[in-house]
């Protein structure tokens, strides 16, 4: 089905008052600290649905659809990943982010480490940052060229420049906005298309009836006990690791509303992976016949089918809105890092907030052009879902557990960092490339055995003073058993 007139018109109606609301938003920023993390100033639902957006995307409705088209449920039971990672991290690792009270999520590193570790780390995050959301922005690209008529290039360049217009305006407000607004239309088209697949084929039972036997929530490959464990494993590691996410913890005013935040926003994952990949399971049936080259796109082609015109034009928009909020969070908060824990740092410590605003909208610029530059790149790793499971197992495991596992523990030190991510990346690759027999599986669970071996080893060399005294003062701050910051015993 091609997009009709009034697709296009709520298409672009829809893009319009996104422009306006980020544009609007950006009346409201007056330095810095706003453009980053809202001042601390963000209500905890609107901070669960901003973190809830900014960990969807186009990737969900490609990859997961894939999954689900393939081998049925299972394609929940890897996407419910995520829930349980932020529910884990939210009694975990919430209280101690709002603790260590972030104006940047690697912030607290200089305290934890060092300046050497802040700027390191700064730097590897952001590479990995992009390598990551390059994904996301593949996908995109894979929407915007199946129903703009645009090629993936163009559609990949396009993605990047609505969202550098918005987030650049208003920074972390107008994202926050702009992701209430992108929820509403990712719920509205997703509850739409739910109960159109199901009548399409004859409804639940007619499907069960019809889909093969080992569509169950551990059918397939992927359903395997140890492949999701590894999975599981690595996606905790990678969400809590995430920029965005503690970005959004650290932005609310206090602990209870960061523990609120996070389980209102652990819910939302929980129900949406059954809107999201049950009408691929449909299209199993339906359309029986899809290549393998077009089950990325068994959820697209289902709402292609049977949503009229209007709804199809506003689940183009809701689709791309998905990954125009991950993108402008992931924009935002790189811009951050670049600006406040590298150009401040070390290029020009006497900055002033208009210096520092300018520079992170230039910042924001090169990031969206690093990242739509990787996401030409994407196919040749094997698609989306195949691309984020290596990324995530060869970098992102390595670079995050410092930082993840940084503020839950004393006993790592510099060394520790240095150790745990050299050969954590030179683990992965030599498994990836030299041992190629090896599952998957048992991959990441050497790499990520070996990261945390480099991690604690590396106290065995001795610890500076300086650092030794600095990180002690950071824990009895975070310290989970000491009063709370209105001076009540927890």
């Amino acid at each position: 089905m091609a997009l009709s007139a009034i697709d296009w018109v709520v298409i672009g109606a829809y893009f319009t008052l996104t422009m306006l609301v980020g544009l609007f938003m950006g009346r409201f920023v007056k330095g810095s600290k706003d453009f980053f993390s809202g001042g601390k100033k963000v209500p905890w639902w609107m901070g669960a649905i901003s973190s809830y957006m900014a960990m969807i995307s186009c990737f969900v409705f490609i990859a997961y659809a894939q999954i689900g088209y393939e081998d049925g449920l299972v394609g929940v039971t890897v996407f419910w990943s995520t829930a349980f990672a932020i529910l884990v991290g939210t009694f975990v690792f919430a209280r101690r982010w709002q603790r260590a009270n972030l104006a940047t999520p690697i912030e607290y590193l200089e305290r934890r480490y060092g300046p050497g570790v802040r700027q390191f780390l700064s730097w590897c995050g952001v590479a990995f940052r992009v390598l990551d959301n390059a994904v996301r922005l593949y996908t995109l690209g894979i929407i915007a060229s199946q129903f703009l008529g645009v090629s993936l290039s163009e559609g990949i360049a396009l993605g990047a420049a609505i969202v550098l217009v918005y987030t650049l305006a208003g920074g972390l407000w107008s994202v926050l906005v702009t992701d209430i607004i992108q929820c509403v239309v990712l719920m509205s088209v997703a509850l739409t298309i739910l109960p159109l697949s199901l009548h399409a084929v004859g409804g639940l039972g007619a499907l069960y009836e019809e889909v093969p036997e080992h569509f169950s929530f551990f059918g397939g490959h992927r359903g395997t006990f140890w492949f999701l464990a590894a999975y599981y494993l690595i996606v905790f590691i990678k969400y809590n690791g995430s920029w965005s996410f503690v970005q959004r913890l650290a932005s609310v005013p206090n602990e209870k509303d960061a523990i609120k935040m996070g389980l209102l926003s652990s819910a939302i994952f929980f129900l949406f992976p059954i809107l999201a990949v049950l009408p691929a399971i449909t299209a199993r049936v339906y359309l029986p016949d899809l290549p393998p080259e077009m089950h990325e796109r068994s959820y697209i082609e289902m709402c292609t089918r049977l949503l009229p015109h209007g709804m199809l034009g506003l689940m183009v928009s809701a689709m791309m809105a998905a990954s125009l909020s991950t993108l402008a969070a992931e924009f935002n908060v790189m811009s951050s890092v670049l600006t406040t824990d590298i150009y401040r740092r070390v290029f020009r410590k006497s900055a002033g907030e208009r210096e520092t605003m300018l520079v992170a909208r230039f910042a924001t610029v090169g990031v969206a052009a690093l990242i739509a530059l990787g996401a030409l790149f994407v196919s040749r790793l094997g698609g989306a879902f195949e691309a984020n499971k290596l990324l995530m197992a060869l970098f992102g495991v390595p670079i995050v557990i410092p930082s993840v596992f940084g503020i839950l523990w004393r006993r790592p030190n510099t060394k520790g960092v240095y150790l745990c991510i050299a050969t954590g990346v030179v683990s992965g690759i030599l498994l990836k490339t030299c041992w190629k027999g090896l599952s998957w599986e048992a991959g990441t669970f050497v790499q990520v055995g070996v990261c945390f071996v480099g991690f604690f080893g590396g106290a065995l060399f001795g610890t500076v003073k300086r650092e030794e005294e600095s990180r002690e003062r950071l824990f009895a701050e975070i310290d989970l058993n000491l009063t709370d910051h209105k001076g009540h015993k927890e």
